[in-house]
This record gives structure tokens, sequence and C-alpha cells, in this order.
């Protein structure tokens, strides 16, 4: 007579529902400042307006997953400690420079080490993919959009520029601006194609975890999305050029303009899915889409199961404990409002420096929208035949995202090529106290030359390290609740023939000028 095998379920008993409840509502409350700013950047950035379907997502993958969680024998490690130890630890950091984005990663990390505490690490192969998908729902750092902003800008101009040409219309690209004649049209962050990215990525994402497929061709599917999105951007890019030469600048604006970016991520999908389809046909899989995909609800657990009832183990019983002690000590941190030092506005700066007569000019709104200064100077500075144009832009908190944007990335942006970087120290110049040093940039377009010294004068220091940057903006956000900071920068235009030299001379003397007028404008 052969056994008959009983299926074995494995549900939460009573006690450890109850506490998973109560962990979750301090997690919640824990982390609400910085899950409330996470649904803001949802609601002010079309490109992470996805973050609202993620969570749903998530439950959804966890729910399609249940027969291997419902089989799991829940033996906590320790190891889950230490994660949540770790994750806890970057809460307070977040919480004590209110940098965010710390705050936001610091959830990520705590749930995969509760995950640890109370499964152990079958619990975490068991639902990893949920954790990632919510990772994408987190903005990227701005420091790292702004670099990803000013390439697909420019791959896009070109490519769209390149669909202009196919169709017989005459037109000129100068970096981000593409000038049909008539009119130009500004590639601009709205048009870099990141709106379509990162919902792509994790759509992409979804289906490869879905894919009935090998490894590699999974992963062609998840990485495809960046090539996908770049082309279908360009081709709208190149549509919209197309369509503004032949009826008129309304077909680059209000609702038609959003309708087509609709249009193009609705397609981008699609080509997504042929592609996953084709990949199965050259396997040799001859089913269904949706059954490649593996779309299929979880089938309903046997009603002549055997339950097991699991018990909340030592170590999540100890990380709620813990839990419980670090919220106690958030809340009685004092309150961190960010200081914000006094300064005089650039609109009363001085328009005589030392024989230099200066004029002040006004940047164009769209460029305002963009760079999101608290204030700015731009002026134009003359000492008989010598120019030098200033530019400085400063950010009363860069904590929420706004922050400097690097001339590295926004030059190649106006069609300008750097054809040499270096740093120079600019001799008779001090900032609080230390000797001023330069980004020294050559850039050129086509015989046109400038001459660009540029740098970062951030509470008291003078930077000239992008990464740096960050690093000073965490560190002095942690310990002296501040993140306000300027980027200062100046060019001159070299003269056909000219000498580089006789630029630095020219760049160096305005610099030691314009240094000590600086500091009612620029906080130490």
């Amino acid at each position: 007579m052969s056994a008959i095998l009983i299926p074995t379920l494995s549900r939460l008993s009573r006690s450890a529902i109850l506490l998973w409840s109560g962990i979750a509502v301090f997690v919640v409350l824990m982390y609400w400042d910085g899950l409330a700013y996470l649904v803001e950047q949802w609601l002010s950035q079309e490109e992470y307006s996805h973050g609202f379907l993620i969570p749903v997502i998530a439950v959804y993958l966890l729910w399609q997953n249940k027969d291997a969680l419902q089989k799991l024998e829940c033996r906590g490690s320790w190891w889950g400690v230490a994660v949540v130890t770790a994750g806890l630890g970057l809460f307070l950091i977040g919480e004590l420079s209110t940098l965010y984005i710390l705050i936001q990663y610091s959830l990520l990390i705590v749930l995969a080490g509760l995950v640890i505490t109370f499964a152990g690490l079958a619990g975490l192969r068991a639902t990893w993919v949920p954790l990632i998908v919510m990772l994408l729902m987190i903005p990227l750092p701005n420091f790292l959009y702004q670099g990803l902003s000013s390439q697909l800008q420019l791959i896009s101009s070109e490519l769209g520029v390149a669909v202009i040409r196919f169709c017989g219309v005459s037109v000129f690209l100068e970096g981000n601006v593409i000038d049909l004649g008539a009119m130009k049209l500004q590639v601009a962050e709205a048009c870099n194609g990141l709106r379509y990215l990162f919902p792509l990525f994790t759509v992409s994402f979804i289906l490869a975890y879905m894919f009935r497929a090998p490894i590699w061709m999974r992963l062609l599917v998840f990485v495809s999305a960046l090539p996908i999105t770049v082309l279908m951007n360009s081709f709208r890019i190149g549509a919209i050029g197309v369509l503004v030469e032949r009826w008129g600048p309304a077909m680059a604006e209000g609702f038609l303009h959003d309708f087509e970016g609709w249009v193009v991520f609705m397609l981008s999908m699609l080509v997504l899915l042929a592609e996953m389809w084709l990949l199965a046909r050259l396997a040799g899989d001859r089913r269904p889409l949706n059954d490649v995909i593996g779309l299929t609800w979880p089938a309903p657990s046997p009603r002549d199961a055997a339950v097991t009832y699991r018990n909340a183990p030592l170590p999540f019983m100890v990380v709620a404990g813990l839990l419980v002690s670090v919220m106690v000590v958030a809340v009685s941190l004092p309150t961190r409002a960010e200081i914000i030092p006094s300064r005089q506005s650039f609109s009363e700066f001085p328009t005589q420096l030392a024989g230099w007569q200066g004029h002040t000019e006004r940047l164009e709104q769209v460029f305002i929208d963009v760079l999101k200064f608290d204030d700015y100077l731009l002026a134009d500075f003359a000492k008989g035949d010598e120019a030098v144009n200033l530019y400085a832009a400063y950010y009363a908190s860069q904590r929420k995202g706004e922050s400097a944007h690097s001339p590295r990335s926004c030059i190649p942006g106006g069609g300008w090529e750097i054809r040499d970087h270096s740093t120079r120290p600019i001799a008779g110049a001090q900032v609080a106290g230390a000797a001023l040093e330069v980004n020294r940039v050559l850039i050129q377009k086509g015989e046109t030359r400038q001459l660009v010294y540029y740098w970062f004068q951030q509470r008291g220091r003078v930077i000239t390290n992008e990464y740096l940057v960050k690093w000073y903006l965490f560190w002095d956000a942690l310990t002296r609740n501040r993140s306000d900071g300027t980027l200062i920068r100046l060019t001159t235009m070299l003269e056909p023939g000219e000498e580089l030299g006789v630029g630095d001379r020219r760049l160096t003397d305005f610099a030691r000028t314009l240094v000590p007028e600086l500091h009612p404008f620029v906080p130490d």
C-alpha cells in the first residue's frame, strides 16, 4: 500500500500576526517623513510618477509567490539583526542630516533585515524581487540624475535630428538646440527620455523576472529598456520637429506634446513585448505570450493541507525591541530645522569692481525652472578691451534635490566640446583663509574658443571636485545642519590666435578682484 502524501502549509500564528502588525505600525511612524517626501517626489516629478504603482506591484509579486512563502519553515537568522541594525543606523544618520534619500534606502534595508530575522536567508530568496522592485521607486541622487539627464539630452538631440533630416527637413543642431530656421526647439530635461526610462526599467525588470526563458534572455530584456527608450524618445523628438516644420509651433506645446509622450511610452512597451516574443520564438517556444511571461494567478491552497503555525523566532522579537528603542531615540531627538544663513541678495552686487565695469543680464525662465536656484547673478564685466562673463548660482538648501549643476554636465548641452580640463590655483585670492583653486576648462565650438574657470564655494570651503561637493554636503548637513552653497563660473572669449595664457591672465585678474566682493553674498 502506497503512502498518501499530505501537503503541509506554513502560516503565521496569532501572536506572530500581532507582532508583525505592531512592527508595521512602528515602521510607518518612524519613516513617515521620508515616505511623505517620497510621495511628494512622485507627484512633482513625472519621471517618478509610476512610484504609486510599485507598492501594489510588490504586493502582487509576493502574492504570486505565496506557494513558496507558505512552505517556509520560518527559522530566523541572527544575520537579520545585523542587517536591521545597519538600516537603523542609516535611518538615524538620515534623520540627523535630514537627507531623505538615506531614510528611504534605510527603509528597504530594514525590511530585508526583518525578513531574514523571521524566515532566514530562505525568506530573503523568496522575497528579494519585491524588495528590488521597491528600490526602483526611490529617485536617483540628484547629481547622478543630472549627469544621466545631460547625456540623454545630447544623444536624443543627435538622433532626433537624424530623423528630421531623413524626412527631408533642413535642420541645424547646436548642443541641445534644434534649429529649424523658423524656430528653435530646446531639448530640455522634459525631453531627455528619463520620463520613459525609469518606468520602462521597472516594467522590464518585472517582465524579465517573469520571463520563462534562459537567464541571458532575461538579462537582455532588462538592459534593452535603455536603448529602446533612447531610440523611441529620439523618434519622438524627430517627429515633433517634422510636425513643427509642417504645421507650426503648436505641435510642440500643450496637450499634444504630452499626448505624444504617452504614445511613445506605450510604443516602447510594445517593442519590449515584441522583443520577448521574438526571443521566445528563436528559442523554439511557441506558447502564447502570456504563458511565456508567466503572468498567472497562483493556485488556491489545498483544502486538505496540514497547517503548521509559525511563531515569531527570537531574532525577530529582538529586532522588534530594537525598533521600539530606535523610535524612542528618534522622537527624543531635538527638531533640527535647517540653518539658512543670512546674506545679501545678488541684486545688490556691485557693477564696478576695481576697473571692471559690469552689466547684469537675466536668464530665460526655462533655464531658471531647470536650475532651481534660490538666487543668481549673471553679468558681463569689461575692462578696456577685456571681457569676462560672471555667473553665480546660490542654493539656500541642497537637501531636497535642488543643487548646483556642474558645468562639466551643462557645457556640452550648448554644443561646446571640452578640449581640456585641469585645476589651477589663483595666486593672491583666498576664501575663508584658504587659497582659491578653480577648475580650468577650455571649450570649443567650431573655431570659437572660450576659457572657463569655475568652483563650488560652499559653507566656507572652495571645492573643485563634484563628488567632494556631495560628501561635504552630507557631512555639513549632519554636523552643521547647513547645506547652502554657491557655484561660481567665469568665462572669457578667446580671440582667433589668442594664446591661452592671455585668457588665464584675464580670468585670474578678475577672480582676484571678485573673491573679496563675494563674502556678503556667499556665507562662510
